[in-house]
C-alpha cells in the first residue's frame, strides 16, 4: 500500500492507494480515516486501482479553520475534484456514515463522476432530515449526539479526555463481533486522533450540517447513477425504517440487508461486504423494478 497527498479543491488529501484498473474511491466516516477501510482495500485492489483518503479535515489532510469549510457541498466538491485530480473524469464510490452523506451529495450535485455507488449505513441525507423533522422519537434518541455536537469546546474536550476508552465504547463497543476491533487497531485510531486538534475538524461537519440547513441544497431528483445500498440491521446510531423509503430518492437501486452486523458493517462482515461491493461494480444490468421487488422481500 502507498500513501501520497493529492491538492484538490483548495486543499490537500492524505491518501492510501492500491491496485491498478477503474478507479475506486472510499469514503471513510466519523470517527475514523482510511483505516476504516482496511480489510476492503487488499481485496478490491486484485480488480480496482483503490484510492481510500482522509476525508478533509481527518487524520493527516488538510483542516482548514472553521464550522464554514465543513459543508457538505464543499466536502462533496473535494471527490468530485479528487476524481480529476487522480487523472480520471468518473470512478465507483464506496462510503460509509459520514462519507456516505459526502457520497450522496456527490452523486446529486456532480452524477457525471460517479460510476456507481455503494453506500453502507446512510440514508438519503434528505430522508434522514424527513425522520428528525417529523419527531421520530427513536431516531432522536440515536442521534442525541449530533446536538451535543453543536456545543463550543465541550465535545473536543469530552472525546479527548480518555481517547482508549472512547474508541473502545465507540467501536469495540457497538460492533457485533467484539474481535472485529483488535487492540492493534484501538491503537491506530488512538494514534490518529491523538494529534493537536483530532476532533474539532470531525466535529465541524456536524455543525456545519445543522448551521447550513444541509441537506436542504440536495436536488430532490433521483440519483442517476446506480447505488446499492448495504444495510447493517443491528445499527445503533441509525433505524433501518430510514432506509424503507429509498427508492423513492435513486433512479437504480439495490438494497441489501445484513442480519449479523451493525452500524460498523465493514468491520463486522468484511468478507461478505467486500463480495456485495464486487459484484455490484461487475454487474452490468441493474432495474429498477427488480430492485425494489428484492428490498420488499428483504423487509
Amino acid at each position: 500500500m502507498d500513501f501520497q497527498f493529492v491538492p484538490t479543491n483548495g486543499i490537500r488529501l492524505h491518501c492510501a492507494t492500491e491496485g491498478s484498473g477503474k478507479l475506486l474511491v472510499m469514503l471513510h466516516g466519523f470517527p475514523e480515516f482510511w483505516y476504516s477501510w482496511r480489510h476492503q482495500i487488499p481485496f478490491l485492489a486484485n480488480y480496482y486501482r483503490v484510492v481510500a483518503p482522509d476525508m478533509r479535515g481527518y487524520n493527516l489532510s488538510d483542516k482548514p479553520k472553521g464550522v464554514r469549510n465543513y459543508r457538505t457541498d464543499i466536502l462533496a466538491a473535494d471527490i468530485k475534484d479528487l476524481i480529476l485530480q487522480l487523472g480520471e473524469t468518473k470512478a465507483y464510490i464506496v462510503a460509509h456514515d459520514w462519507g456516505g452523506a459526502v457520497a450522496w451529495t456527490l452523486a446529486a450535485l456532480y452524477p457525471e463522476v460517479v460510476e456507481k455507488m455503494v453506500i453502507l449505513n446512510m440514508p438519503h441525507p434528505l430522508e434522514f432530515r424527513r425522520h428528525l423533522l417529523r419527531f421520530n422519537t427513536e431516531q432522536w434518541k440515536k442521534s442525541w449526539y449530533i446536538f451535543f455536537f453543536q456545543l463550543p469546546y465541550l465535545p473536543e474536550r469530552y472525546l479527548t479526555k480518555d481517547l482508549r476508552t472512547f474508541f473502545k465504547k465507540a467501536l469495540r463497543g457497538w460492533a457485533t463481533r467484539k474481535e472485529a476491533f483488535s487492540d492493534h487497531d484501538i491503537d491506530q485510531y488512538v494514534a490518529a486522533y491523538s494529534q493537536p486538534g483530532a476532533f474539532t475538524p470531525p466535529i465541524n461537519y456536524y455543525r456545519a450540517a445543522l448551521r447550513n440547513s444541509y441537506p436542504k441544497a440536495i436536488p430532490k431528483t433521483p440519483i442517476k447513477p446506480p447505488v446499492m445500498l448495504l444495510w447493517g440491521e443491528q445499527d445503533r446510531a441509525l433505524g433501518k425504517e430510514l432506509t424503507y423509503n429509498t427508492p423513492n430518492y435513486c433512479e437504480r437501486l439495490r438494497m441489501q440487508y445484513l442480519p449479523d452486523a451493525g452500524h460498523w458493517i465493514q468491520h463486522d462482515c468484511p468478507e461478505l461486504v467486500n463480495s456485495y461491493i464486487h459484484e455490484f461494480f461487475t454487474k452490468s444490468n441493474h432495474n429498477k423494478t427488480e430492485t425494489c421487488r428484492k428490498m420488499r422481500t428483504d423487509t
